[in-house]
């Protein structure tokens, strides 16, 4: 498994892979663009290509994978939105591809109580003009939810939805946020409990569309349908039902990352990372 983290970009992405190598990553997470601006940071092909470079030459760093912005809502009822959106998800391709990036992850968005089927046609042919426009390079990544208003991706059904409708691309894959997954109120916090949770997960969109973690722990309740990371062994699901999520063998191939405060309070750092390992072994000790 590789371990790794959402890094700050303050300084650019070339200090982003100096902070995750200082922290002792496998992997880092980067942002494509600010995640709260619609217009796109200005990198042209070269700069990309150099930091690709730069990233493949570290000697800790084996991957990185982006973020898409947050604003992306595929499944919004307003036509504007949907199409920046539409657009902003292909720029996002474009660049996390040009990063030679294993994926690009993003949120899907939220129907706005319209509900999901008849928001369907539009996502899919959102995602479908992205890895059209992008043929080939990074994978896209549809990430569960906390479960909260209309957002899209509470349930494995509801993802398997999506993929399909987009034409089911063996490009289209699945990020599971541990605390998204708890928030919706579904428990892995037991082996047992973990086995369930592979097993729906697989018998909706298939074990290998699932292609990385996001290991949080929550500062809600399981089953408050509230977006609100802690970090490990700091919240409500604790450092046992972490080791079950981390531990159960259909996951141990995937990139794990963690996007929190930190212990020190500045993005997680080493101490967090070495936390995670800590936690990751006593896991692999549940399922020996």
């Amino acid at each position: 498994m590789l371990f790794g983290a959402h890094v700050r970009q303050s300084g650019g992405l070339g200090k982003a892979i100096e902070r995750g190598e200082s922290a002792g990553c496998d992997v880092i997470q980067v942002f494509t663009q600010s995640p709260r601006q619609w217009r796109p940071t200005s990198r042209d092909v070269d700069e990309l290509a150099a930091l690709a470079a730069r990233r493949r030459s570290s000697s800790c760093l084996r991957d990185w994978v982006c973020h898409a912005t947050y604003l992306i809502n595929l499944g919004s009822t307003d036509e504007a939105v949907c199409a920046r959106s539409a657009a902003c998800l292909t720029e996002n391709l474009r660049v996390a591809s040009a990063l030679d990036a294993a994926s690009l992850i993003v949120h899907v968005g939220s129907h706005l109580g319209a509900g999901l089927e008849p928001r369907l046609p539009a996502i899919a042919d959102a995602i479908g003009a992205a890895l059209e426009a992008v043929p080939a390079g990074s994978d896209l990544l549809l990430e569960n939810t906390a479960g909260a208003g209309g957002t899209i991706g509470r349930t494995f059904e509801e993802l398997a939805l999506v993929i399909d409708a987009a034409g089911g691309s063996e490009r289209l894959g699945v990020c599971l946020d541990s605390q998204h997954l708890w928030a919706a109120g579904i428990d892995f916090s037991t082996p047992a409990q973990m086995d369930a949770v592979i097993d729906g997960l697989n018998a909706a969109v298939g074990l290998s569309r699932l292609r990385c973690l996001h290991l949080n722990d929550s500062k809600v309740p399981l089953g408050a349908h509230r977006d609100r990371h802690a970090n490990l062994g700091e919240g409500w699901i604790g450092e046992d039902g972490l080791a079950s999520f981390l531990g159960h063998p259909a996951v141990q191939r995937l990139p794990a990352v963690l996007e929190m405060e930190g212990y020190g309070g500045d993005g997680a750092d080493k101490a967090d990372l070495d936390a995670a390992r800590l936690i990751h072994a006593a896991g692999l000790e549940l399922y020996a």
